[in-house]
């Protein structure tokens, strides 16, 4: 009989936070979502902070939500996690509900508003520790 090898491996410990019903289309959120994805939580607030979209400020609050999560999971004890590390790992956007509202139109009928929702979903991980040098990129200086 061969001895087998019983390596456990734990879960990765992942911080969530969500907006729910942010007064936004996802379409309008997603490409701002696009340019945090996979970022350091530090470098992602930076790169929101100076762009210029109205999804920005909402994607800040949702990010440092999840931040203050990890936070309170290290003051008390449940994890032992470097918070410098934290990175986006997985960020989505999906559609919320639609508020309808009517606007007069010609010859008496009316056309629809549509006052579209949006719910953000960010989760932060903590990046591995790197195995020495990483090798440059081709384009990378």
């Amino acid at each position: 009989m061969a001895a087998t090898s019983l390596a456990i491996d734990l879960p990765v410990p992942e911080f969530r936070a969500l907006h729910r019903h942010a007064p936004m289309s996802a379409t309008k959120a997603r490409p701002v979502l696009g340019l945090i994805r996979g970022h350091g939580v530090d470098e992602a607030l930076v790169i929101l902070r100076h762009t210029g979209k109205r999804a920005a400020p909402l994607l800040r609050k949702v990010i440092q939500s999840a931040v203050a999560n990890a936070e309170r999971a290290v003051t008390d004890g449940k994890l032992d996690v470097d918070l410098a590390r934290l990175f986006v790992a997985r960020a989505w956007i999906d559609g919320g509900g639609i508020i309808y509202r009517w606007s007069p139109a010609a010859r008496g009928s009316a056309t629809p508003i549509r006052r579209r929702r949006c719910h953000i979903h960010v989760v932060l991980r903590e990046r591995p520790p790197e195995e020495g040098p990483r090798e440059k990129k081709r384009g990378e200086d």
